[in-house]
Order: C-alpha cells, then structure tokens, then sequence
C-alpha cells in the first residue's frame, strides 16, 4: 500500500490548507492521540482474523451499534 503525506493532495483536501489544520488541532483529545499512527497495520489484520473466523461480529457489538443508532436518529428528530 502506498501511503500520501498530508499535503500531497489537490484540491481543498488539502494540509496546507489553514482549515485542516486547524481541525486537527480541534479534535477530541480523549479519542485522538498523536502518538498513535492514523493506520495501525496489526489492528487492521487482527479485525481481518476475526472477520474471517467469524468472530468479530458479537451480540454485544450489535447492541452497542443499535443503541447508537438509535441515539443518533432520536438526536436528528429533536
């Protein structure tokens, strides 16, 4: 896989752009964490593992995606 750099893009995707910065530097400090690299290959080809085993999709996981479905669509009605 080939990997850009951030201001190799065209357009107003661009990371030169004063915008995107500026989002980067407005995210969420609790689920952001500039240590960690934005692609995590082991993640990837464990979540891969457990697809191809059958075992990542769980009641659980479900629930939680329902429930969060459910807030969202609640939230876009009130």
């Amino acid at each position: 896989m080939h990997m850009h750099s951030k201001s190799c893009l065209d357009g107003p995707v661009s990371g030169t752009r004063e915008w995107w910065r500026q989002l980067e530097v407005n995210e969420d400090p609790l689920t952001s964490n500039e240590n960690q690299p934005m692609f995590r290959a082991a993640l990837v080809e464990q979540i891969r593992r457990e697809i191809a085993a059958g075992t990542y999709d769980t009641p659980e996981k479900m629930e939680i995606a329902f429930d969060r479905l459910l807030k969202r669509l609640e939230a876009e009605d009130a």
